[in-house]
């Protein structure tokens, strides 16, 4: 897939918003991202979007280093740093390609996020490129946070809506994209085409490439199998905040891998 198809996509989509709108996808994984972090230290987020978890490490007092390939994006991180005058934290804004971060000097970071590049790097060869960059620019020890999404998951959510999913609406279609994990979505404006990891082949795939795996989380936990509607039950009794920390703990449960939409692999350089 062309890099001016998803630089189009993102120009026009509200990233932030979305993280807004749907904030247990960003709760759970700040969660896990924080839970081993280092004390202080400089982090890249790399494929960062507008920058909603670079402000969150902003404010957590860490240094960091944004980068994204939509410019837009990165425009709109650096208004935010800004607004939440957390402009000193950053070391710079940079419009880079995940699988060529020109100008980052290797073994520079603490941490490193890889939060979206993934989705959309539909060849072997360019996801390898994307986690040998990354392993490259961060230092011997440091944690890496590389988002993926799950190939069962899309699989389930083809069958539930065939025609939002074009075109997954017929059985040859989603048979041949669970095998392949590709998706180029039919209609325009949709989400861009991607990649869909099968939950068996992560760990190796990392640790092929350098890394050592600590965890592997669903981020979107439970959360993917409840409806709005069975949200508010529980919104109702006043018990949301528990069931929010329930799914907190359960996104580490390896059998709820397969049915979270997105998927946060924790590791370390080796």
């Amino acid at each position: 897939m062309t890099r001016e198809r998803i630089i189009d996509y993102y120009s026009g989509f509200d990233e932030w918003g979305r993280l807004e709108r749907e904030p247990l996808e960003f709760i759970i994984n700040m969660h896990y991202i924080r839970a081993h972090l280092p004390a202080a230290g400089l982090v890249l987020d790399n494929g960062a979007g507008p920058g909603k978890y670079a402000m969150e490490l902003a404010r957590d007092g860490y240094r960091v280093t944004l980068s994204d390939l939509t410019p837009a994006s990165v425009d709109i991180a650096r208004q935010k740093a800004k607004e939440y005058d957390l402009t000193k934290q950053f070391e710079g804004f940079h419009v880079l390609d995940a699988t060529r971060l020109e100008g980052l000097a290797d073994d520079t970071y603490d941490a490193s996020l890889m939060l979206g590049p993934l989705y959309h790097l539909q060849t072997e060869q360019e996801r390898v490129e994307a986690v040998r960059e990354l392993h490259r620019v961060t230092k011997r020890g440091g944690m890496v946070y590389i988002a993926m999404q799950s190939r069962m998951r899309m699989g389930i959510n083809s069958l539930q809506s065939p025609q939002h999913w074009k075109p997954n609406d017929h059985m040859g279609a989603i048979r041949d994209f669970v095998e392949k994990g590709t998706f180029d979505h039919q209609d325009q404006g949709r989400f861009t085409g991607a990649y869909y990891f099968n939950i068996q082949d992560i760990q190796p795939f990392m640790e092929q490439h350098g890394f050592e795996t600590v965890n592997l989380i669903g981020s979107s936990s439970l959360g993917a199998m409840l409806t709005a509607e069975q949200q508010q039950y529980w919104k109702e009794r006043g018990e949301y905040e528990e069931l929010i920390q329930f799914m907190i703990e359960k996104a580490e449960d390896p059998t709820i891998l397969g049915i979270s939409s997105h998927l946060l692999y924790i590791g370390t350089k080796k």
